[in-house]
């Protein structure tokens, strides 16, 4: 398969292509009248023209191939086009005025349409729009989508939950690659940094169809920075302050792109204290740093288009333990760990006769190290006998735990040429993974994982009714060995496992009315169990858990019904989406009521379990009032095991109330903007077993912020607060809640950026 991946990415795009020209016009429905400035994409291509003060656009040197324009203008509807060449070369496109913001093209899904064209329903925010929220960092980010929250522990450690499911239950996919970065564990967080990421989409519900293993609650899809439009370059600095971790973050980017050759780098480097509590206690050792780079090169010929990316990220982030000695130092303590995260991969579209070939490649490195701390009586028992070289290293510091996880993964799509309303494709994915120990300690064995799956999907467009559906078949082999002393507590059996599963999906997108659509999705997912729930047995001091491992686990496979309902018009727009997600062989920790090591006992079990709830909002925008929105949404998740008991970690009810007003070219305010926020989240009243009750909480954010403009140069100033009123809670979800350990109180951030 490798061979015939490269064959392809080297032979393909020798071939010649007939070159073709389109061109054509913008105009208002209502007026006729040109709409000047008008942003025109090709998509796939990234070719963007910008209509004149005729409304013109054009476009040149283009291959016989099938194509989407996508035409978006401040103050109208955002319109597709679809077309082939040869054929129709010349467009009049017409757009209806509005207040709706614009629509931005959804790439998580197959067919990469418009969230109003889409059958899935598709969350997307741009992390410009949650970086106004105040937001620490791109996991706290996301959890102001509806339907989205994060398991935290402290500051610095966060992870996604869709629905109430999280962990493996959740894939992340960035640079158009899955995230493999040993997410199995409670205390390993995101692993990938906001800058350089352009916007997040969010699959709430099964995905495994167009994924695989592990989206069997949801897929995080994040979207790079795009590169510099034709013959320009870009350079930006930005800077952040956060005023309760006297924490700082500094950030610098280029990017320049020619006609076929483009080019971008992104550096990142934040540093925080440990966090301050509404009670004024700093919570000991949530201190972190983060190191981060991002490049990437793109070329774009007659037939083919590519993408080079590459990502290192580096962060130390310290274990809290309790709130002991109050500190303001960045200097990191023991217990912490250390990671690092490469993932390089390439986007590669080749153009065929009305038909598309995508081929994404990844590798991704991930270097996992924790280190912690010794008693003295340890030390000298551990490095008796020691040279005086071994002993001085051994004073630097050296890690207990050392996982080394290498990836390959590949993804292949062919789109079809359309055969009348049809759009179909086909795919073929696949993954080979390694883990390997150096450290003294191990979590999970050395093992390999290989993956395997193939696909197919399509979609039926008419005019008021959209259709999708598809089938996939997967296969995982999971196969480790042997490790540790045996007769010994943490002695593991060598393991092969293989795991198969067939899934599908069906959705219908029906305009009822011009301004009134529904969805109606029924998908199946799966997941197959972990190293971590097959073998575990040991320690586990980042969780304070002495975990068994079951090698017998079966796939979890669910079953999720979705229906939604969406009404906009000029002034407002209604939402209501509602789920039921039936999930077989259910994988938890149950506790034995035994005690190890001074650890209490649990192990992995399985049983059926049932999610049910869904989100409800609006979003006021009167016109001619555009500048002013009121927004506000709602979420609820219940989750029970099979005999009725609760599941854990589900989130509580909660609405989030926004008034904001957005200026974009009005005197001296540029992109300016305000916003006030209320959080409401209710008791958490039903817990799962081994959890206790949480009571409610309100939290007060806000934000303000412009631009200033002095030739080509740009200048944002921004300032957001966070729990302005220092309240003291603890969330349902925070790993330090057993230890009554409480979130963190306000966050003023001050942040400035600058463009060239």
């Amino acid at each position: 398969m490798q061979k015939l991946l490269l064959g392809l990415f080297f032979i393909l795009p020798l071939f010649t292509y007939s070159q073709y020209n389109i061109s054509g016009v913008v105009l208002d429905e209502n007026s006729g009248e040109p709409v000047i400035g008008a942003t025109v994409e090709l998509q796939k291509t990234e070719k963007i023209a910008v209509t004149d003060l005729d409304g013109k656009f054009s476009f040149s040197g283009l291959p016989q191939a099938e194509y989407t324009l996508i035409i978006s203008s401040l103050g109208y509807g955002t319109r597709t086009v679809k077309f082939s060449l040869p054929g129709e070369e010349t467009f009049e496109i017409l757009l209806s005025p509005t207040a709706i913001e614009i629509e931005e093209v959804i790439v998580s899904t197959p067919f990469h349409q418009l969230q109003s064209d889409n059958v899935m329903k598709v969350e997307r925010a741009t992390v410009e729009d949650l970086n106004r929220t105040g937001a620490l960092n791109l996991s706290e980010g996301i959890s102001k989508i509806a339907g989205v929250e994060t398991i935290t522990t402290g500051s610095g450690i966060g992870k996604p939950v869709i629905r109430g499911l999280s962990s493996n239950r959740v894939l992340v996919y960035t640079q158009g690659v899955r995230l493999e970065n040993q997410q199995f564990g409670d205390e390993h967080g995101l692993g990938v940094s906001s800058s350089g990421v352009e916007s997040v989409e969010v699959i709430k519900g099964p995905a495994s169809l167009l994924y695989g293993s592990d989206a069997l609650g949801g897929v995080l899809y994040l979207n790079p920075e795009k590169f510099a439009p034709v013959d320009s370059t870009q350079i930006d600095l930005a800077g952040n302050y956060y005023s309760n971790t006297l924490g700082y973050e500094a950030n610098a980017g280029i990017k320049t792109s020619g006609e076929n050759l483009k080019f971008l780098v992104r550096g990142n480097y934040a540093a925080h204290s440990d966090y301050e509590t509404g009670n004024g206690n700093r919570v000991t050792n949530t201190r972190y740093d983060e190191w981060d780079l991002k490049t990437g090169l793109g070329f774009r010929t007659t037939g083919y288009s590519g993408d080079l990316r590459y990502n290192l990220n580096s962060s130390r982030t310290g274990i809290p333990e309790e709130i002991g000695i109050q500190s303001t130092s960045k200097d990191l303590q023991e217990p912490y760990q250390q990671v690092e995260n490469h993932i390089l991969s390439l986007d590669n579209t080749f153009f065929l006769n009305n038909a598309t070939l995508d081929v994404k490649l990844g590798y991704s490195f991930n270097d996992r190290k924790e280190f912690e701390e010794e008693h003295e009586e340890e030390l000298e028992e551990d490095h008796e006998g020691e040279t005086e070289e071994e002993h001085a290293a051994h004073e630097e510091g050296e890690a207990a735990l050392e996982m080394h996880l290498e990836t390959l993964n590949y993804d292949v799509k062919y789109n079809f040429p359309r055969y009348g309303k049809f759009e179909t494709i086909i795919g073929l994915q696949g993954m080979h993974q390694t883990n390997r120990n150096f450290g003294e300690e191990f979590l999970i064995p050395d093992a390999t994982t290989t993956d395997f799956g193939i696909l197919a999907t399509s979609h039926y467009h008419l005019e008021k009714v959209d259709f999708q559906a598809g089938l996939r078949y997967d296969h995982r082999n999971i196969d480790s060995k042997a490790m540790g002393e045996i007769g010994s507590e943490d002695f593991r059996s060598s393991l092969e496992r293989s795991f198969n599963s067939y899934n599908g999906a069906v959705g219908m997108k029906v305009d009822l009315t011009r301004q009134l659509s529904s969805r109606l999705n029924l998908a199946t997912g799966f997941r197959a169990p972990n190293l971590a729930e097959l073998t575990s047995r040991g320690s586990h001091h980042g969780t304070n858990r002495y975990e068994i491992g079951n090698p017998d686990l079966e796939n979890e496979q669910n079953y999720q019904l979705d229906l939604a309902l969406e009404y906009r018009n000029v002034h407002f727009e209604v939402f209501t989406n509602a789920f039921y997600n039936k999930v077989s062989n259910y994988i938890f920790l149950s506790p034995t009521g035994e005690i190890i090591d001074e650890n209490a006992v649990f192990e992995y079990v399985q049983d059926d379990a049932e999610l049910y709830g869904g989100e409800a909002g609006f979003h006021l925008h009167p016109h001619p009032l555009d500048w002013l929105h009121i927004e506000s949404s709602y979420e609820l998740v219940i989750g029970k095991k099979e005999n009725g008991e609760y599941l854990p970690l589900i989130p509580a009810q909660s609405v989030l109330n926004t008034f904001r007003t957005e200026f974009k070219d009005n005197g001296w305010l540029n992109e300016a903007f305000a916003l006030v926020s209320l959080k409401t989240v209710f008791d958490q009243n039903n817990p799962g077993n081994f959890e206790t009750s949480t009571p409610g909480y309100s939290l007060l954010n806000a934000g303000v912020g412009n631009t200033f403009y002095w030739n080509s140069t740009a200048l944002e100033l921004r300032i957001s607060g966070n729990n302005l009123l220092d309240k003291t809670y603890i969330s349902h979800l925070s790993r330090l809640k057993p230890d009554g350990i409480a979130n963190m109180g306000r966050n003023i951030i001050f942040s400035t950026r600058l463009r060239f």
